[in-house]
């Protein structure tokens, strides 16, 4: 038996199933089209019914990890039919592997993403800012989580850098294996509010959740000491049920983001930049030659390091060919690049 409030219903999706026949739940684990849903009737593995496979034509429509469901059951074996995915208020998401234009969901009504980083050779303030476009993108806040502390000889130069690449965001130093400064997450843990861990392979993210949960639920392995690397650990997305209250849903580790993203949440990430150049001479200013570029000058000066207005550069060239290829598809979108090529707009 599940309290729905401790799983995270609340007014939001109270209001989309007032009148229903179906029992409510919410996805705590896929694999293979078999969803294990936690209602306050117990948990049930659940498929989509024929007629919502039939009707449901995107990937993106069918249930993941987190999303909340409309669902009938038989109390004997367990097994349930889902027959609707509640609106979504928040997605995490990216590009699928391959060529095909194709969205990828990794965990649905998240409030807070912890952004694990380790603070050890590995660390990498541009793939950090993938994932922070990403996370923006998904409509819910962001948190800093930089692990193995003990690993680490420049602990605060480290904070400083991720500073500058986050503002606003809170940001958190911690040894997990040692549980140190874990009291640090504890009021993000609230009662029915849901935390999504993202970050590459070998961070610590099994070790967060297993000191979180007080037990060990999930494998750890140790980083390759040659070249600080993680191992995938976690291979699929679950949701716990913290000793708080709290809901915290693990995904695997990647070493790679393809972004799905617009250009809005690029430009979110890089706020410092999208100020500079409001302070240009020219408003369409390319940042290159032009007399009065605020942009230029801040690479000059120091103020803006030129390793991040570059990957300020490919993000959003990412994100707006991204764009151009959900609007007018795979090929007319590599036309309208090689036509902005030409033209020196790219």
């Amino acid at each position: 038996m599940y309290d729905l409030c401790e799983l995270g219903f609340d007014n939001y999706f109270q209001e989309l199933v007032k009148d229903t026949p179906y029992t409510i739940g919410r996805v705590a684990k896929s694999s293979n089209g078999i969803y294990l849903t936690y209602s306050v009737n117990g948990k049930f593995y659940c498929e989509v019914s024929g007629r919502f496979f039939h009707r449901t034509e995107d990937a993106h429509d069918f249930p993941c990890v987190g999303d909340w469901v409309l669902f009938d059951y038989t109390t004997a074996d367990s097994k349930g039919m889902i027959h609707q995915v509640l609106k979504r208020k928040s997605v995490l998401s990216r590009h699928a592997a391959g060529k095909k234009q194709q969205e990828q969901l990794m965990a649905a009504n998240i409030d807070i993403v912890f952004l694990v980083s380790a603070l050890n050779n590995d660390f990498n303030l541009r793939r950090m800012e993938r994932f922070l476009t990403q996370i923006y993108e998904s409509g819910a806040s962001p948190v800093f989580i930089l692990t193995k502390k003990d690993l680490c000889e420049d602990v605060d130069e480290k904070i400083s850098a991720v500073e500058e690449i986050a503002m606003g965001v809170p940001i958190l130093s911690v040894d997990a294996l040692h549980n140190e400064g874990m009291d640090q997450l504890f009021p993000f843990l609230k009662k029915g509010q849901t935390i999504s861990l993202l970050g590459s392979s070998g961070v610590g993210k099994s070790t967060l959740i297993n000191r979180l949960l007080g037990e060990e639920v999930q494998k750890t392995q140790s980083i390759r000491e040659d070249d600080a690397k993680g191992r995938h650990t976690t291979t699929q997305r679950e949701l716990f049920i913290l000793p708080s209250g709290g809901i915290i849903i693990d995904t695997p580790g990647m070493r790679e983001l393809q972004l799905w993203s617009s250009e809005d949440a690029a430009s979110q990430t890089f706020q410092d930049i999208e100020e500079l150049e409001k302070q240009c001479k020219f408003r369409d200013c390319r940042h290159s030659s032009e007399p009065g570029c605020a942009v230029k000058k801040a690479i000059e000066t120091g103020e803006l390091s030129e390793e991040r207005y570059k990957s300020f550069l490919k993000l959003q060239r990412e994100a707006k060919f991204l764009d151009l290829k959900k609007k007018y598809g795979s090929q007319r979108a590599s036309r309208i690049q090689a036509d902005e090529i030409l033209k020196g707009k790219w």
